[in-house]
């Protein structure tokens, strides 16, 4: 039987050896039996036709398939311990996901033989999210645990989970956390967080270092921070008021330090007078190195911070045709509550702006009818820059829509765009190739005049005539929110935290604000309406050292032929619910574009070339000169 069995399959296999190859002859009807390679002889490859397929939905499906089978308790073969917790798992899904675990689980380590492992030096809270991401590839991050969520990431060298943390918290440092996010960046070595984290201290220095995590700082991290020229603070007693807070937080630790700080304040800034009390500060006459001390405020000679030479300034043009190259191109950086404007003769003549939270200033110029490009504005040179084209039209297409371009801002990311009565294209700028990549559109109604966008609580809003949409950066996803009721058409509109106000014109009433609240999704009227000795043509919202500001533009009547217009700008009191005049612009006519006021840090004293500075004019009409 087994030889018959044997002879079966040498048949087979001599059978599986020679191959029929037809010569089709149809004339003759005949056919060549040819005998071709033995066994061991591989066919060619235009024989087989070799091609290879990949199934998309595999790799979704088989991490599907893995966070099933965990869910569900089934194959699990090793049994983690944190913090007395207990979280059964597959080794193999475990070495696959993370080198640490890779080395623990297949070398001649313990760990590799045993069927419960304790892991020291994790919170057993976050092992639970850095599982759930490893069998699901979704993670779940937070301020509350993002800090948590990194040191498990580092010690597991999960190198997605770490980056993605380091990414959240360089994205969302403010007031509030840039200090406990400067702290843990300086820690773990995270340089562009506690890049981001410095920056907002220097630049919010008076209001940041009045908090208590303030004094939660090292004494070489107090030191860094003091010691930057752009510490942005008016008068150098600020500087020693924050040391002082810090000091008297844990004086019996932290007096012996007071001689190694002190160095770092620039106490020939300071007026004689303040030198000598500070001289004569309880802190320094309890330091026994007091006479060192005094020393340091004697020799002191350090350079001025920038903020000593800065302004919050707002950006305003003035008119003229846009596609006019011939025409001026004078621009005015303004503060009016303080006085100070400087006009300035640029190359461009921007129409739309931006300023990053990095105080980038960011515009939109128009080249030509057709082209329209993006230009970064040089500090240092007192100068703009090209940076793209933001899109250019063919020269033989021919449209009859009118189109509005908005540039914003998102977490340092700018957006652009572009709308028509009927067309909503929206653009995201990537600054490493230069180039602009377009993003999901909303589903809007198709009644666009009259509409408005702008960024707010990282998020983009677009109003229409009927609607209000939504836009997430984060999720590339627009939504409806709520529309105000009776939508007139927008006039001007800004953000300031989380609330939009909203400028509209409804009828001859062109001095009613109303106010959208992003986070309660609801709309209420502002108290207080504009008021003004002349009728009221055009209005423009900014917001200048965080209070809500209006460029108000009209023509006065007179018993003379020739129109008089007059520019003025007032703030909104929120405590009084009024608006107060507080300037009159300097002659001649500006253009209040909607969104065109973008408001920056700005240097005092610009390069001469182009600045020319001016002293304000009053509220009772005198103008500059």
């Amino acid at each position: 039987m087994a030889a018959n069995t044997t002879r079966r399959h040498r048949s087979r296999y001599r059978l599986s050896t020679i191959q029929l190859h037809y010569l089709g002859n149809q004339s003759t009807g005949k056919c060549n039996v040819i005998n071709m390679a033995a066994a061991d002889q591989e066919p060619h490859a235009s024989a087989v036709r070799p091609r290879s397929y990949h199934d998309k939905g595999h790799l979704h499906g088989f991490l599907g398939a893995v966070d099933d089978l965990q869910k569900a308790g089934v194959l699990q073969d090793v049994i983690l311990e944190v913090e007395g917790r207990r979280f059964p798992c597959h080794r193999l899904v475990l070495s696959a996901a993370s080198p640490y675990f890779r080395a623990m689980f297949t070398s001649d380590m313990a760990e590799s033989r045993q069927k419960t492992v304790v892991l020291q030096g994790l919170d057993a809270g976050m092992f639970g999210e850095i599982l759930s991401y490893i069998y699901s590839g979704t993670l779940h991050v937070s301020l509350d645990k993002v800090q948590l969520l990194y040191q498990a990431a580092d010690l597991l060298q999960l190198d997605y989970v770490r980056d993605t943390c380091s990414s959240y918290m360089a994205t969302n440092v403010e007031c509030s956390t840039c200090v406990d996010l400067y702290k843990f960046a300086d820690v773990f070595s995270l340089n562009i967080v506690r890049k981001r984290g410095l920056q907002w201290i220097d630049r919010n220095f008076a209001e940041v270092s009045s908090g208590k995590e303030f004094c939660s700082l090292s004494v070489n991290q107090l030191t860094e921070i003091i010691s930057h020229d752009e510490l942005v603070v008016k008068e150098e007693t600020t500087v020693w008021e924050a040391v002082v807070r810090w000091v008297q937080h844990s004086r019996e630790d932290r007096l012996h330090h007071l001689p190694s700080i002190l160095p770092h304040i620039r106490f020939n800034l300071l007026t004689p007078y303040k030198v000598l009390v500070i001289s004569d500060h309880p802190l320094v006459k309890e330091d026994p190195g007091r006479s060192a001390i005094r020393n340091v405020v004697k020799t002191s000679n350090l350079k001025r911070r920038v903020g000593m030479d800065t302004m919050e300034m707002a950006l305003i043009c003035a008119r003229r045709n846009r596609f006019d190259p011939r025409e001026g191109n004078e621009v005015l950086w303004m503060n009016p509550g303080e006085g100070k404007y400087i006009r300035c003769d640029y190359n461009i003549s921007p129409f739309e702006g931006t300023v990053t939270s990095d105080n980038d200033i960011y515009v939109l110029v128009a080249e030509s009818r057709k082209k329209i490009s993006l230009f970064k504005y040089n500090h240092v040179g007192n100068e703009w820059e090209k940076k793209s084209t933001v899109r250019k039209e063919p020269e033989n297409v021919q449209t009859t829509d009118l189109t509005s371009d908005y540039l914003m801002v998102i977490n340092g990311h700018l957006f652009c765009l572009t709308g028509t009565y009927s067309v909503v294209v929206l653009k995201k700028y990537n600054q490493h190739t230069n180039k602009w990549h377009t993003c999901s559109t909303p589903g809007h109604d198709g009644r666009l005049a009259g509409f408005a966008a702008l960024s707010c609580n990282q998020h983009i809003y677009l109003l229409t005539e009927t609607e209000l949409h939504c836009y997430d950066p984060k999720e590339d996803h627009w939504c409806k929110k709520t529309p105000p009721d009776n939508s007139p058409d927008i006039y001007s509109a800004v953000a300031l935290g989380t609330e939009i106000f909203c400028c509209f014109y409804t009828g001859d009433d062109l001095n009613k604000t109303i106010v959208y609240d992003t986070e309660a999704d609801q709309w209420h009227e502002l108290s207080g309406r504009l008021n003004t000795v002349f009728d009221i043509s055009n209005v423009v919202l900014f917001v200048l050292e965080n209070k809500l500001h209006a460029v108000v533009e009209g023509e006065i009547d007179t018993d003379e032929f020739t129109d008089v217009w007059r520019t003025q700008v007032c703030v909104y009191d929120r405590c009084e619910g009024v608006w107060r005049e507080i300037s009159v612009l300097p002659d001649r006519r500006w253009n209040l574009n909607p969104l065109m006021l973008p408001v920056a840090r700005m240097h005092l004293y610009l390069n001469t070339s182009h600045a020319d500075t001016q002293v304000a004019a009053n509220p009772e009409g005198a103008h500059a000169v």
